[in-house]
């Protein structure tokens, strides 16, 4: 069994590609890569589905524009073109997916400003603070996308590679948070953007030097060029991972706190944490409910704890909400008279 997959990997390695096939791919992507009709028509449905399903919050709506939207088919192109050296091919390409990323910007500007909500929903939020798990994603995704190019008989993955990289969202989102003047959230969508769009054009660049399409001795400046960019946003995506886990660690002491049998915290229900970690010590809001009200002693304990579990000092705030059991008056008595 292992002598056999050997096999298979040295064929894999050892695959000659004619000039016809290289030929050809050149073509096809040269066509994906056209800026026409056809693929201004998809950026612009796209983007105003993704908005719109934004907007309202819904992931089944977002998942349908991902499908739709055809930035993925461009950058393709544009990585083979800078492998292969072909100006042509990268010129179209890098066009294509610049003039579609304008476009849905300002579609989603303007519908930003017309709607005006006050505030955003989590699908928005969830796009302003991508991680190194998002660049995870972007490569393995342009990997089969790259390979689904060359080898014909996956190519029907295509589909569930854009759901897995959602490119058309996060440039919603930065035009959402431009018409709400909130650049925050609009620089969080470019990280994501960025890290999507780097990290499928490394993987493509790769997967067709891999499958013999491109050579490594013209490959390798466009390949470094590619690495050094990714690296760059590897720096900024490292520290929100390191948040996360942070936050995640935290809101597991949190919890562990409040739900302990202690009596100290035993009759209170937590709704929703929140962390502002741009201040120091950072600064958490706790909303919670309780049959009694939170003293200040209550709230020094539970920073004592946090502090111990976390290693850190933080602020605690908490939004206490009251509970209160009413029933109706029991009129028996007065019926009987």
């Amino acid at each position: 069994m292992i002598g056999k997959l050997q096999n298979r990997f040295q064929n894999f390695r050892s695959k000659v590609v004619e000039p016809v096939q290289l030929q050809q791919l050149e073509t096809e992507l040269l066509a994906e890569s056209i800026l026409d009709l056809p693929y201004l028509v998809l950026i612009v449905g796209s983007c105003a589905i993704a908005t719109f399903g934004l907007l309202t919050n819904s992931s089944a709506v977002i998942i349908g524009a991902m499908i739709v939207a055809p930035l993925m088919l461009p950058i393709r192109a544009l990585a083979f073109g800078a492998l292969q050296g072909n100006v042509i091919l990268f010129r179209k390409g890098i066009i294509a997916v610049a003039v579609g990323t304008i476009i849905a910007i300002a579609i989603a500007y303007s519908l930003g400003l017309f709607v005006s909500l006050p505030r955003f929903g989590s699908e928005v939020l969830a796009r302003s603070e991508p991680t190194l798990l998002d660049l995870g994603i972007a490569v393995a995704a342009g990997g089969i996308s790259g390979y689904a190019k060359v080898e014909p008989k996956i190519s029907g993955s295509l589909a569930g590679t854009a759901i897995a990289v959602a490119l058309m969202p996060p440039i919603c989102v930065i035009g959402l948070g431009l018409s709400q003047a909130n650049f925050s959230l609009s620089i969080g969508a470019t990280l994501l953007y960025l890290t999507n769009l780097l990290g499928i054009t490394l993987s493509c660049m790769l997967t067709f030097l891999l499958t013999g399409y491109a050579s490594l001795h013209r490959a390798r400046k466009p390949l470094l060029w590619t690495i050094a960019l990714t690296v760059i946003l590897v720096i900024p995506l490292g520290v929100s991972f390191y948040r996360l886990l942070r936050q995640a660690q935290l809101e597991t002491s949190v919890r562990r706190a409040l739900l302990s049998k202690t009596v100290t915290f035993q009759r209170l229900q937590l709704l929703t944490l929140e962390t502002n970690w741009l201040v120091n010590p950072p600064q958490i809001r706790l909303n919670v409910r309780a049959r009694e009200p939170v003293t200040p002693w209550q709230v020094q304990l539970l920073e004592e704890f946090i502090e111990r579990e976390m290693g850190q000092s933080f602020t605690l705030i908490f939004e206490v909400g009251e509970v209160q059991e009413v029933q109706r008056e029991d009129d028996k008595g007065t019926r009987g008279n």
